[in-house]
């Protein structure tokens, strides 16, 4: 009988050995995934750290691009001699102003303005001469203006402001005072002393309004105001 007691306790020393093994080979593996693990979880965190920088980039360049563009667009409707709306830009207020105006029953006028004498003026003493009466005249009627009204240059030697909330009889008085402010300008060029003078037409706008009608019926009535200067003493 003592013989399978010993061969049980042979068996169990050999089974406390083989398990002693199997766990210290159990640790090992254990010891030697662990750096796997945290260089999986190390990389993950580097990954995710990568996508937001990406992104961080992505909306930088987005941002950046966008203020580009409304650059280009602000370059795009603006003259670029007078620093004010050009007329891509003029008539894209108006009509803007004639929605509102549609939406919310508000009202305004229309002045296009007309330079008398600007060609004699380039043609007598140069293109820089004229640049220097047109500036004189944005600055002039830029004066002349609310912060909320806007002119503009459609051209040439022509300007248009949009005024609001004027009735017709104030609307005539603004482009009288309009004419006279650029009539008192003086100029002087090669010892020579000349007056540019200016000739303006006025529309209504309202809730019914038309933008390229408007500006028909304001040149159109411009037309007719420059007629009747070239009678008017003085005015040549």
């Amino acid at each position: 009988m003592k013989k399978p007691k010993r061969a049980t306790a042979v068996k169990a020393k050999k089974g406390r050995k083989t398990s002693g093994r199997r766990t210290k080979a159990a640790a090992k593996r254990a010891a030697a995934a662990a750096p796997r693990r945290v260089t999986a979880i190390g990389a993950k965190e580097a990954g995710k750290d990568s996508s937001k920088a990406t992104i961080r980039n992505l909306r930088t360049k987005l941002a950046q691009a966008l203020r580009r563009i409304a650059e280009l667009e602000a370059a795009a409707d603006t003259d670029f001699l007078l620093d004010i709306p050009n007329r891509r830009g003029f008539e894209r207020e108006l009509q803007r102003a004639i929605a509102y105006m549609k939406r919310y029953r508000a009202s305004g006028a229309l002045i296009v303005l007309d330079v008398d004498r600007l060609k004699p003026i380039n043609d007598s003493f140069g293109h820089a001469a004229g640049d220097e009466v047109l500036k004189a005249i944005a600055n002039t009627l830029t004066r002349q203006i609310r912060a909320s009204d806007v002119v503009g240059r459609r051209g040439g030697d022509e300007f248009a402001l949009l005024l609001w909330n004027l009735s017709e009889t104030d609307a005539k008085a603004k482009a009288a005072i309009l004419e006279q402010a650029i009539d008192d300008l003086s100029f002087t060029f090669r010892g020579q002393h000349v007056t540019a003078g200016a000739s303006a037409g006025v529309a209504l706008l309202g809730a019914h309004s038309d933008a390229a009608r408007a500006l028909e019926e304001a040149d159109a009535a411009m037309y007719v105001r420059k007629a009747h200067r070239r009678h008017e003493p003085g005015i040549s």
